[in-house]
C-alpha cells in the first residue's frame, strides 16, 4: 500500500545588494533544503508531494478531506502567514477558509502531522513563525513559547535518545551527531519526549483525536543539522519512522 506524504516548506529566496564603491547591483538566488529530507522518505517507502513555500501559499489544500489524501503532513520552515494569507485573500480581500484549522481537523480524523523545526517553523526568529495559539499548536505534542524561541548552539549540541523502546528511533544509537541548534519548546503532559537536546525536548510524540502528530524541535538539513547530521547514517531511518508512526492512525 503507498505510503504518501505532503511536505510544506525548505524553500528561500535570497536578494542580495553588492556595492562597489559607487556603483551598485542586486542578485537573486532561489534554494530549496528538502534534498536530504525528500531522499530519506523515498528511500523508506514514502511518495513524497513536496510544496516550496512560495507553492504552498497558493496550493496548500484548503479542507481536511482533501488533506486526507496523504498519510501524514509535514511542514518545515514555513510560518503560519504563508498558509493563513492566500494571495487572494492577502491583495483581493476574499474569504478561504482556515488552513490551520483544516490540519487539526485533519489530524482529528486520523492524520498525521509532523512539525520540523526552523527559524519559521514553531515561533521561530522574532517569533515570526506565528504557530503559538493557533489550531496547529493544538494537534501538536508540545506547547510553544510566545516569543523567539531560538536556542542558537554554535558550538554543537547533541540529542540523545531517552525512551528507546520507540518506533520511531527502532535501531538507531543514544547519541546522535550534534544539531547547531533548535526551537525550545515544552511537551504537553500527555505527550512522550523520545529524545532531548540538553535539558529541552527533541522529538515529541502524541496523539490528537484519531490521529498523531510529532515535534522536532530542530532542522531536517542546514544550518542547524550540519553535514555530519544530513550525512549521518541513521538520517534516513529516523525520518522514515518518523514519518511511518505520525502516518499510522491510532
Amino acid at each position: 500500500m503507498t505510503k504518501r506524504i505532503l511536505i510544506a516548506g525548505e524553500s528561500w529566496t535570497v536578494h542580495s545588494i553588492h556595492q562597489k564603491g559607487f556603483d551598485s547591483f542586486t542578485t537573486t538566488e532561489y534554494a530549496e533544503g528538502v534534498r536530504w529530507l525528500q531522499t530519506a522518505l523515498e528511500q523508506g517507502g514514502w511518495d513524497v508531494t513536496y510544496q516550496p513555500a512560495h507553492v504552498a501559499a497558493r496550493d496548500f489544500p484548503f479542507a481536511a478531506q482533501d488533506l486526507s489524501v496523504y498519510d501524514c503532513v509535514l511542514l518545515s520552515d514555513i510560518g503560519a502567514n504563508t498558509l493563513l494569507l492566500h494571495p487572494d485573500t492577502f491583495t483581493k480581500s476574499k474569504v478561504l477558509p482556515n488552513r490551520l484549522a483544516a490540519i487539526r481537523e485533519y489530524v482529528v480524523n486520523g492524520g498525521g502531522l509532523v512539525m520540523v523545526g526552523g527559524y519559521l517553523t514553531f515561533q521561530g526568529i522574532d517569533a515570526k513563525g506565528q504557530y503559538a495559539g493557533s489550531p496547529v499548536e493544538d494537534a501538536l505534542p508540545v506547547v510553544m513559547m510566545r516569543g523567539d524561541d531560538r536556542a542558537e548552539a554554535p558550538q554543537g549540541v547533541v540529542p540523545q535518545v531517552v525512551d528507546a523502546t520507540h518506533p520511531m528511533v527502532a535501531g538507531l544509537p543514544n547519541m546522535w551527531p550534534a544539531l547547531l541548534g533548535y526551537n525550545r519548546l515544552t511537551a504537553k503532559p500527555s505527550a512522550s519526549v523520545i529524545a532531548t537536546v540538553g535539558d529541552d525536548p527533541l522529538l515529541v510524540a502524541g496523539s490528537f483525536g484519531k490521529g498523531r502528530g510529532v515535534a522536532f524541535a530542530s532542522d531536517c538539513g542546514p544550518h542547524w543539522a550540519p553535514p555530519p547530521f544530513v550525512e549521518w547514517d541513521g538520517y534516513g531511518r529516523l525520518w522514515a519512522q518518523i514519518a511511518d508512526w505520525a502516518g499510522a492512525k491510532n
